[in-house]
């Protein structure tokens, strides 16, 4: 089955164009989306039957000792707009794979990819009750209600690490089992004996898909003194190919913000690191309230910004645009340490071609995921998550079913 018969009925362009429209992703990039969205409702349809149990040693000749798993139960999930497919199936796949019901609140900018998802789900035939959506614009009331509801026995979310944090609050209440995917602060690290090209392509790629709107792609770029101005000079040049437009334009190959407040947070990032000794190599100054609407809506240009340090808010902030800032480091132990100097620790990247340097780094790098020589790491069967305040849990993978499960041991005596 190829990854978009899961989602039949509806064309792999009809629900890119849906996600286009309401999201503002490129055409090419959405429909890579459902694809990989569909990857994941294949890949846990297949591991619904790989639930397993167990038979224990037994201290005793008249006792048997199994394990069993069964559903957790109803699970409340809360997704966001940056990936309005992937996100959904990502956690609905699990839980119906597991035998869960899921209640699911999409995020208020992207209903209509939800929605649409929901309606391929009745056709193909998941039972009514199972899948549950509830569009609205009041996501703190209907946090509340996911979190503290008896019958809610799992809430999974995928946003901010400030939201997130309140929701397990709300749900320790109730002592409800939590999976979070928060937010990120990705470095990638190029060090000296780097294929300096495959690195830019891959940082390029890593940092500019979706408009920078994504949680695991590229915040900062660590270089080796050695390489810093070859790397820079060819990342300026390739970034300065971007054709910012309409997400429907074949010609456009990366789309607006999301929203206008998302505008002037990445401005102000901008203008923080500028007034603090940094240097554009291309893009503009933070565009002004007063011309934004009038000249250019939600598009911000691609920025990339020499000279950055750890004295500056875009060292410790998710940039969620498409701006990256370079800093430069001189031994192994400074590029670990500037990147683990965060409290993310979703993903992280490098670039080396010495296999020593590589262990070294990757083991002591203190995030959930490290690419090396790789920054397209994501896929249905590995398990993404993060460490620290990026999160707790892995969807995706054989371990992504495992937090929709309980454990019960049965103990049968008297045989």
């Amino acid at each position: 089955m190829s990854n978009t018969s899961a989602l039949s009925g509806i064309g792999q362009d009809d629900l890119a164009k849906i996600m286009t429209l309401e999201q503002g992703k490129v055409l090419e990039e959405a429909r890579g989306e459902v694809a990989y969205g569909a990857a994941y409702i294949e890949w846990f349809a297949e591991e619904a039957k790989r639930i397993y149990g167990d038979v224990l040693p037994s201290m005793s000749q008249d006792r048997r000792s199994l394990v069993i798993k069964q559903p957790i139960g109803v699970v409340g999930a809360i997704t966001p707009w940056n990936f309005p497919v992937a996100m959904i199936t990502r956690k609905v796949a699990p839980a119906l794979a597991a035998g869960c019901s899921i209640v699911l609140k999409p995020a208020t900018e992207t209903p209509l990819s939800v929605l649409a998802i929901a309606e391929l789900a009745q056709r193909a035939g998941v039972p009514s009750g199972m899948f549950n959506v509830i569009p609205g614009m009041n996501a703190v009331q209907i946090g509340e209600q996911l979190t503290g509801h008896s019958l809610v026995k799992k809430v999974t979310f995928t946003g901010s690490t400030r939201v997130g944090k309140i929701l397990m609050a709300q749900a320790a209440q109730t002592v409800k089992r939590t999976s979070m995917e928060l937010g990120g602060n990705a470095p990638v690290l190029v060090f000296d004996d780097a294929d300096i090209d495959k690195a830019v392509d891959g940082a390029l790629a890593a940092k500019f898909r979706n408009a920078g709107q994504t949680c695991i792609c590229t915040n900062r770029i660590l270089v080796q003194s050695a390489v810093y101005e070859e790397f820079l000079s060819k990342f300026t040049k390739k970034v300065q190919e971007f054709v910012i437009g309409d997400g429907l334009d074949k010609s456009s190959t990366m789309g607006p913000l999301i929203t206008r407040t998302a505008v002037n947070g990445v401005s102000s990032l901008v203008e923080d690191a500028l007034n603090k000794g940094a240097k554009l190599t291309t893009g503009t100054k933070p565009i002004t309230d007063d011309s934004l609407e009038s000249e250019v809506g939600f598009f911000y240009q691609p920025t990339v910004i020499r000279d950055a340090d750890q004295s500056m808010r875009i060292a410790k902030e998710e940039v969620f645009g498409p701006v990256v800032p370079i800093f430069k480091f001189e031994t192994d132990d400074d590029a670990i340490a500037m990147a683990n100097d965060t409290e993310f620790g979703l993903a992280a990247y490098v670039f080396t071609k010495d296999q020593s340097r590589s262990w070294r780094v990757s083991e002591g790098l203190e995030y959930g995921m490290v690419g090396v020589n790789e920054t397209a790491i994501s896929s249905e069967v590995i398990p993404f998550g993060g460490v620290k305040e990026s999160g707790q849990g892995r969807e995706g993978s054989k371990y992504g079913l495992e937090d929709y499960l309980e454990m019960k041991y049965i103990c049968l005596g008297d045989v």
